[in-house]
């Protein structure tokens, strides 16, 4: 099972209300119960972000049928509506959490919808869901000069520790961004392993730092998410969505030549 293709799954806000801002990325508390029970019916396994990535560094076994559940950002939605079915079904899951958009002391705006706060976050590591880091305000580290970049991962690091008592193992891209620069601060303040977007399975080669994710939203229905966690037509599901990321992609290169260009001169 070390070179399993395994569905990792992104989810945002679990929510019946969503603002328009997260609308599309997010999923009704209903349709997440249904999803969770597809994961149940199938037999999949859920790990941990942690747990997938120490046993493919270690050339450990993984369990028949491995899935991960992850989630982005903080949203309340995953407290409220989403651990009570994770409880039910004894399913492990990862949320990473942007530190400065959650309530409490540490909160700068921006937040996109209702943001858990830190007791919450507290309640749901003491339940069993890995807390991992997902930047302090959410910008596009790539974009970011070195001392902004090491800010941002230094940060919500430390706020997470603070706040839990334990240093985050997991860190996932904020819009699934990153480069060799981005990921060799991210190894290099600590943590273990991060997740980008890519809508693909990941697997062991990828390495532990470029771990793709499958992106599960309002439009997903019940067929075309069996489908996901069966590991079937990823391609053509996503079709749509690569072809996009790749001109955004060659737009955003260019504007990063532009910054260095101008930063040269300065």
């Amino acid at each position: 099972m070390t070179d399993a293709r395994v569905p990792i799954l992104m989810y945002h806000a679990v929510t019946a209300e969503p603002s328009d801002a997260t609308r599309a990325l997010s999923v009704t508390p209903e349709a997440f119960a249904a999803q969770m029970a597809v994961i149940a019916d199938l037999g999949l396994t859920p790990v941990s972000t942690a747990e997938l990535a120490e046993r493919w560094r270690h050339g450990g076994p993984l369990p028949e049928r491995p899935v991960l559940v992850t989630f982005d950002d903080g949203y309340e939605g995953v407290h409220r509506h989403a651990l009570p079915v994770l409880a039910r079904h004894s399913f492990a899951a990862t949320a990473f959490v942007t530190t400065g958009w959650l309530r409490g002391p540490h909160h700068t705006g921006g937040a996109l919808g209702a943001m858990l706060d830190w007791d919450q976050v507290r309640d749901l590591a003491a339940a069993g869901v890995e807390i991992g880091g997902h930047s302090h305000t959410h910008p596009q580290l790539d974009q970011l000069p070195d001392d902004g970049l090491r800010r941002e991962l230094i940060l919500c690091k430390e706020l997470v520790q603070d706040e839990l008592g334990r240093v985050p193992a997991s860190f996932a891209y904020p819009y699934g961004y990153s480069s060799r620069r981005v990921r060799e601060a991210v190894h290099e303040t600590g943590y273990g392993q991060a997740l980008a977007v890519g809508n693909g399975l990941a697997r062991r080669r990828q390495g532990p730092y470029a771990l793709t994710r499958l992106t599960v939203r309002r439009s997903t229905g019940i067929d075309e998410f069996t489908r996901l966690v069966d590991g079937r037509a990823i391609a053509r599901t996503f079709a749509g969505d690569r072809a996009l990321t790749k001109g955004y992609a060659l737009v955003r290169r260019a504007r990063q030549v532009r910054r260095k260009a101008i930063r040269s001169r300065v």
